[in-house]
């Protein structure tokens, strides 16, 4: 369930190595605040709801986002090394604090403290220069033919660099008990094919070649405006060759076994032998390859492009992805173009960054501190409680269903019944003693702790997949379903107020993370959680007429979504946010059922005036509540699987008739629906 884009819209376009970046010549004038009060959990007044954000002169049915939140958008301004603002912003920051509470006193002989002490020794990093990058780019220059330059992608897989090909371990889809290679398309720097091929991002096209340009100089090209060119060349027949992503999210479509002989047969124009002994992986019975035609025509695109070309976008991807990590120069150069993708004008502080690297590279280890002075057992059981009952509540919605055959329904049972829950953090905390930290070496740390992540995947081909391992740590505020795993799970981070309190009225905990919790639990039957049987493998368990049943509502529940207009010109795709989009509808569903659940026959009481139905509604528009700029509006409507924030709140609530009595919304508001045009899929 992403919340929001951390960093900015370049960082995510253009992440290519797995973690990010921090420098301490003078640590105490950029460290993070920590007194107590900055650590102290966030509180919407007295019992969980902010009264003051609401603008009650808007009625409920003609925008419940601005009668829940209008007075807290006029008072609010996007932070300028922010995307946006909004509640996932204000409980990242706080998590920031904590986090920084433990990272920067750490000691720099430890892994902690030492690779927070590397990225922070900016004196160091500027005298070192773009030496330890040079190194780098020399290798590239090396390359003599395309055998090596795919040996080269391949390795790249733990180090700086791209690939035209990425892969990495999962659940088989025919035996979900063991990993195989999942492969898919890769190659190109901006956020998605359409950023190629639309003039509605030309700005950003422009922006991101103005970004080669001087990225090639950086690195002393003699002809920067010419391989510049000649990389968005390359890139463009790329992005032509893949698949559109609302295509790489359908099961049916990316779930191509092939075993290597195979896929070298079907894609000859990379030499598959050299690419995988690059990656450390020895030939496969058994890989899923995800946009197979998209492989095939890539692969010949590489096959027919001059082997120059292809040095000069390696070159440039080493660079860009080893930026953060180098002195000012380089980093100023990276964020001129993160402004022109998200209007982020001012660079998040470095001890921010900082936290970034830490996180991303000893995630675990700091995460296990985090969790166990920001997450009591207490809040772990009342979570626990509060899941168990949401599961309940999609019990009674699957027996109650009016449009699922009797068999489908006890196989929809047995799914929900296997499904499993984990809070707060793993149970088993992962090893980091082989990863070496040198706080004198950034740029070493950087690579060494990418190629550690990546032979940690690795190290999971071909054997027994641990349904335990958590694939987000404890301090990241988000949840996910585990898909071919079927588990859902829920970090520490997310379980803080305003989502989640021990001290609020339950119908704000129903409405915040009860909504998550629906959220999750509901993906393990949206358009394509429904092809995902209980023990995780991919089989259609459905009737053909039930099937029929369901898409007819998604459909219906899809065309309200394509009149959102995001922001201006920008129309949300229903066909990429689907699954999220029922996900947040039938979440709502099964967490306002929890609640009256939760009251066992009794009537909620009135706070302030608001009735309990009142109060979960406005919790959950309120958990939601997000002001952000037109430019990442536009990225995430074009790339994103996740509406934006604001039709998260509208598009589902109009379909609830629990709404429409709470609020006493009548035919005359503008997102009225008749009850026979709400979508009823739970």
């Amino acid at each position: 369930m992403k919340r929001f884009l951390l960093l900015s819209a370049a960082s995510l376009a253009l992440a290519g190595s797995a973690v990010w970046a921090h420098s301490d010549e003078a640590p105490q004038a950029q460290s993070a605040p920590a007194d107590a009060a900055s650590l102290k959990p966030l509180r919407f007044g007295s019992w969980g709801v902010d009264l003051g954000a609401r603008d009650i002169s808007v009625r409920p049915g003609d925008d419940f986002d601005r009668y829940a939140n209008g007075s807290w958008f006029r008072r609010t301004e996007i932070p300028a090394d922010q995307a946006s603002a909004g509640v996932d912003y204000d409980v990242y920051n706080l998590t920031q604090r904590q986090l920084s509470a433990l990272v920067i006193s750490a000691p720099a002989s430890g892994q902690v403290g030492g690779l927070y002490q590397s990225f922070m020794d900016e004196a160091r990093i500027e005298a070192l220069g773009a030496k330890p990058l040079m190194a780098d780019i020399a290798q590239v220059e090396a390359i003599r033919d395309k055998a090596e330059m795919a040996r080269f992608m391949g390795r790249s897989q733990g180090a700086f660099g791209a690939s035209i090909v990425g892969g990495e371990p999962y659940a088989d889809t025919a035996d979900p008990t063991v990993n195989v290679l999942w492969l898919g398309q890769g190659g190109i720097g901006l956020p998605d094919r359409e950023y190629y091929l639309s003039d509605d991002f030309k700005t950003q096209r422009d922006a991101y070649r103005a970004y080669i340009v001087r990225t090639m100089k950086l690195i002393g090209n003699a002809a920067p405006e010419r391989a510049a060119d000649a990389i968005m060349a390359f890139e463009t027949e790329i992005a032509r060759a893949s698949w559109a992503i609302a295509d790489r999210r359908d099961l049916g479509k990316i779930n191509n076994p092939m075993s290597s002989a195979e896929l070298a047969a079907y894609a000859p124009g990379l030499d598959w032998d050299a690419w995988f002994a690059g990656a450390g992986i020895a030939a496969q019975k058994r890989i899923i390859v995800n946009e197979k035609s998209a492989l095939r025509d890539i692969a010949a695109v590489y096959a027919r492009t001059p082997l120059g070309t292809i040095k000069l976008w390696q070159m440039f991807h080493v660079a860009n992805n080893a930026a953060p990590y180098l002195p000012k120069a380089f980093v100023d150069n990276r964020f001129e173009f993160a402004k022109a993708m998200s209007g982020v004008s001012e660079q998040r502080p470095r001890w921010k960054r900082g936290l970034t690297l830490v996180d991303g590279s000893l995630g675990e280890l700091v995460g296990e501190t985090y969790a166990r002075q920001y997450f009591p057992p207490s809040a772990k059981a009342k979570m626990e409680a509060l899941v168990a009952n949401l599961k309940l509540a999609m019990g009674d919605r699957i027996r109650g269903n009016s449009w699922m055959a009797p068999a489908t329904k006890e196989a929809a049972l047995a799914k929900l019944e296997k499904m499993d829950v984990m809070v707060g953090h793993p149970d088993k905390w992962r090893d980091y003693r082989g990863l070496k930290i040198d706080p004198a070496d950034l740029y070493g740390n950087v690579q060494r702790s990418a190629a550690f992540e990546y032979a940690y995947a690795l190290s999971e081909l071909n054997q027994p997949v641990d349904r335990k391992k958590w694939s987000m740590n404890p301090q990241e505020v988000n949840a996910y379903n585990g898909g071919l795993e079927n588990k859902i799970v829920f970090p520490a981070a997310i379980l803080q107020a305003p989502y989640f309190s021990e001290s609020v009225d339950d119908a704000v905990n129903y409405g915040a993370i009860g909504a998550v919790i629906g959220h999750e639990i509901t993906h393990g039957f949206d358009d394509q959680g429904r092809k995902i049987d209980a023990n995780g493998a991919v089989r259609d368990w459905w009737t053909k007429e039930d099937a029929a049943r369901f898409e007819t509502q998604a459909r219906r529940f899809g065309a309200q979504y394509a009149t959102y207009e995001a922001a201006p010109g920008a129309f949300i795709n229903p066909d990429l946010t689907m699954g999220e989009n029922i996900a947040d509808l039938a979440g709502l569903e099964v967490a306002y059922d929890a609640y009256h659940r939760s009251l066992g026959g009794k009537e909620a009481p009135v706070i302030d005036g608001l009735t309990g139905d009142q109060r979960f509604f406005l919790a959950f528009a309120q958990a939601w509540r997000d002001k952000a700029r037109d430019d990442a509006i536009r990225q995430q409507v074009a790339s994103d699987e996740h509406s934006p924030a604001r039709w998260r709140i509208i598009g589902p609530l109009r379909n609830v008739d629990g709404w429409y009595k709470a609020f006493g919304v009548t035919a005359d508001a503008k997102y009225y629906l008749k009850p026979e045009d709400r979508t009823r899929i739970w």
